[in-house]
């Protein structure tokens, strides 16, 4: 299935590089077959300043965003406003993934500098081709208390590039590593499949880690797909592409997912959902409107889906969503 562009004119990027890969990236996630434009990737840098967040932020709120990239340009110097408009939309918080063994030290310093911002570690296939790998970055962050999960991790084959050698290459290195650090670390782990069900799933049975512990994030497949990830055992997250009018077949087969093996997230700056597609970039905030078309989807009533929601996400990432205060 294909998805249209929901980004902005590019002008010019400092790396063509980091462009390209994000091209890839993003066209990947949408099924583009052509360049998409406006996209200029993860930072490299760990040494960018993180604005020290203001009390506002601090106030409880509903759900949270589990997956979105606030290392990517689209928030340099617009986090505290990012999370702001967040909470004023009853959303609580947000986990920041990374993609690179760079910019995962970058995730966690924005997730340091935030009470109610965690943060992953791991190489996105779709960097895969980018090495060296400084895989003792990973485990640098991993051991962070505000890291609480590794990736994000797994293969893509929506394009000829990376090739797939090398994307199992690393996924395989990476696999090896955090079953090697895990007994120290113990985080979780979030994958990212694209058309690659078939091949992905048996690469993570044949690993030490649990089932359990894997969530495939972005589901873009069809209800096949879903039942193969759901008899694994592993978890499943939403974006706003279940909201998408051109994917229906991804909303089918959210219908199959059981109220204890769902997450939701926003993957911004990509993908913001319907009513506010066309907005770019994607933020935190709209995870509320992917949220309630699941809960409209399967005919549960907004607080159902909420204790639902954040008890899987507490469970699953090990972190306390904080509540909103009843009226009186």
């Amino acid at each position: 299935m294909g998805f249209s562009s929901d980004v902005g004119d590019w002008h010019e990027s400092p790396n063509r590089a980091i462009f390209e890969a994000n091209v890839r990236l993003l066209g990947g996630i949408l099924g583009v077959d052509r360049p998409v434009l406006g996209l200029a990737g993860p930072t490299t840098s760990h040494s960018r300043p993180v604005t020290t967040p203001g009390d506002r932020f601090k106030q409880p709120n509903m759900i949270i965003d589990t997956h979105c990239h606030l290392t990517f340009p689209d928030f340099e110097h617009r986090i505290d406003d990012v999370l702001e408009d967040a909470a004023s939309a009853g959303i609580a918080g947000a986990i920041t993934i990374s993609t690179t063994t760079e910019d995962c030290l970058d995730a966690r310093d924005i997730a340091d500098a935030y009470d109610n911002v965690w943060c992953s570690s791991g190489v996105h296939p779709l960097y895969s081709d980018r090495a060296p790998h400084v895989w003792e970055n990973l485990l640098e962050v991993a051991r962070h208390p505000k890291c609480v999960a590794w990736g994000e991790l797994g293969l893509d084959q929506h394009y000829d590039r990376p090739l797939q050698d090398i994307q199992r290459s690393v996924l395989e290195e990476q696999l090896a590593f955090i079953e090697r650090h895990q007994p120290e670390v113990g985080l979780p782990v979030v994958i990212h499949c694209r058309k690659a069900f078939g091949d992905l799933i048996p690469i993570l049975r044949a690993s030490s880690l649990e089932p359990t512990r894997f969530v495939f994030h972005c589901f873009t497949g069809s209800p096949d797909d879903m039942r193969m990830l759901l008899d694994f055992g592993a978890m499943v997250s939403f974006t706003g592409i279940v909201t998408y009018k051109n994917a229906m077949e991804v909303a089918e087969a959210a219908r199959l997912t059981p109220p204890d093996r769902f997450m939701v997230e926003t993957d911004a700056p990509f993908l913001t959902p319907a009513p506010h597609r066309g907005v770019r970039p994607n933020e935190p905030k709209f995870v509320a409107a992917t949220a309630r078309f699941l809960a409209d989807l399967w005919s549960m009533p907004w607080d159902v889906f909420e204790r639902h929601a954040n008890e899987n996400t507490e469970r699953f990432f090990g972190i306390h969503v904080p509540q909103a205060a009843s009226d009186g």
